[in-house]
C-alpha cells in the first residue's frame, strides 16, 4: 500500500513538473502578417507624414535574441500617392502634378524593447506589453511607366507589442523610410516637375523622398529556446 501511495504521488509530481515546464517554454522566432496604411512625403507633400493614407500589407519575421533585443525582416507592399493641388508653395511656371504608384520593399530592422518582453518569468520583471524603437536598412522598388525607382531606404520608427496569449503577439508600428533619391514621385514625363523642381542641390538628408508606414501585425511564436530557466544568463536580458 505504501509503495502504491508513493508511486501515485511521484506520477502527480512528474505531471505537475511537466506542466510547469511546458508553460515556461520560450520561443526564438515569430512569423506573421501586417496590414495598415502608407503615405508619401516629398515635393508634393513636405510636412504631413500621414497625409493621404493608402493600403499597405506584408509579412514579417522576427528573431528574438533576448527579452530586450529583436532582429526583424519584412517584405511589404504599399500604395502611395501625391498631388500638388492645394499646396501653398508655387512650382516653376505654376506647374501642377500628381502621381500614384505601388512600392515594394524588403528590409531588416533592429528593435529595442523598453521592457523585458515575455508573458513568463515574472521573477525577472518581464512584461507582456512593451514599446520599442527600431532602426534598420532596406531596399525599395517602385515600378513606373518607363520610370522605375529603385534604391536603399533607412527605416526609423516606434512601436508597441503585446503578447495576447502564449505564442500569439499583437503589434502596432509607425515608421518612416528615408530614401536616398528624389524620384519616388516621378512616374512618367507628366510629373517630371516633381524631380527637384527648384534645382536645389541634394544631400543625404536634404531634398530626398520619404514614405511612412502605419501597420498592425499578428505574429506566432515558434522554435523553442534552450534556456536555463533559473538563470538570468540563460534567458539573456
Amino acid at each position: 500500500m505504501s509503495s502504491t501511495f508513493f508511486r501515485r504521488w511521484r506520477m502527480v509530481f512528474a505531471g505537475c513538473l511537466l506542466g510547469t515546464l511546458l508553460q515556461a517554454q520560450e520561443y526564438l522566432y515569430e512569423i506573421g502578417g501586417m496590414g495598415g496604411g502608407a503615405s508619401y512625403m516629398g515635393d508634393a507633400n513636405k510636412t504631413a507624414p500621414l497625409k493621404g493614407l493608402n493600403p499597405a500589407a506584408g509579412v514579417v519575421f522576427r528573431y528574438n535574441a533576448n527579452f530586450r533585443i529583436a532582429l526583424k525582416a519584412d517584405l511589404a507592399w504599399a500604395s502611395i500617392s501625391g498631388s500638388t493641388e492645394g499646396l501653398e508653395n508655387v512650382f516653376p511656371e505654376r506647374a501642377q502634378a500628381s502621381f500614384e504608384r505601388n512600392v515594394f520593399e524588403m528590409g531588416g530592422q533592429f528593435e529595442f524593447n523598453f521592457f523585458p518582453y515575455s508573458d513568463k518569468y515574472a521573477y525577472l520583471n518581464t512584461k507582456r506589453f512593451s514599446p520599442y524603437l527600431l532602426v534598420g536598412l532596406g531596399a525599395t522598388v517602385a515600378p513606373g511607366n518607363g520610370s522605375t525607382f529603385a534604391g536603399l531606404n533607412l527605416p526609423v520608427g516606434i512601436g508597441v507589442k503585446y503578447k495576447l496569449k502564449n505564442r500569439l503577439n499583437l503589434g502596432c508600428e509607425l515608421s518612416v523610410r528615408k530614401l536616398f533619391g528624389d524620384g519616388l514621385d516621378v512616374t512618367d514625363e507628366r510629373n517630371r516637375i516633381l524631380d527637384n523642381p527648384y534645382g536645389i542641390g541634394s544631400s543625404v538628408w536634404k531634398n530626398q523622398d520619404w514614405y511612412t508606414l502605419l501597420t498592425f501585425s499578428v505574429t506566432w511564436d515558434f522554435g523553442l529556446r534552450n534556456c536555463l530557466c533559473n538563470s538570468k544568463d540563460g534567458l539573456l536580458f
